[in-house]
């Protein structure tokens, strides 16, 4: 999958926008919260989401894909991995990972933030 895809992809998302907190990172935002880590503006197309509500259940992806998926720095240790988009997960499953990870974050939000879509 293509870095533009995967954006395109998460735009789509009810109440999904675009942010750049940072110097060269773009995030996608729901509410007021980050569901996905855009990567490889230079380098390796990745996409950074939260993969489960542990660290343990987000364990399952290092071990089905361990040359395509990693934690996340600082924000690991709460369920996040980084993962590759030009790699071996194939898109259907990069595409149900960021359904998720846009869920459990929709799920955490007040629901006066929740999309109504």
């Amino acid at each position: 999958m293509e870095r533009a895809e995967m954006l395109a992809y998460c735009l789509a998302k009810p109440g999904a926008w675009l942010d750049r907190p940072w110097e060269g990172d773009e995030v996608v935002k729901v509410g007021g919260r980050i569901f996905a880590f855009l990567g490889g503006n230079n380098g390796t197309p990745t996409v950074g989401i939260k993969c489960g509500p542990t660290r343990e259940v987000a364990d399952e992806w290092l071990h089905r894909h361990p040359d395509d998926a990693s934690v996340m720095a600082y924000i690991g240790r709460s369920g996040w991995n980084t993962l590759r988009l030009d790699g071996g997960i194939d898109d259907e499953e990069l595409t149900e990972a960021v359904d998720s990870s846009y869920d459990m974050v929709v799920a955490k939000l007040p629901k006066r933030e929740r999309p109504t879509a």
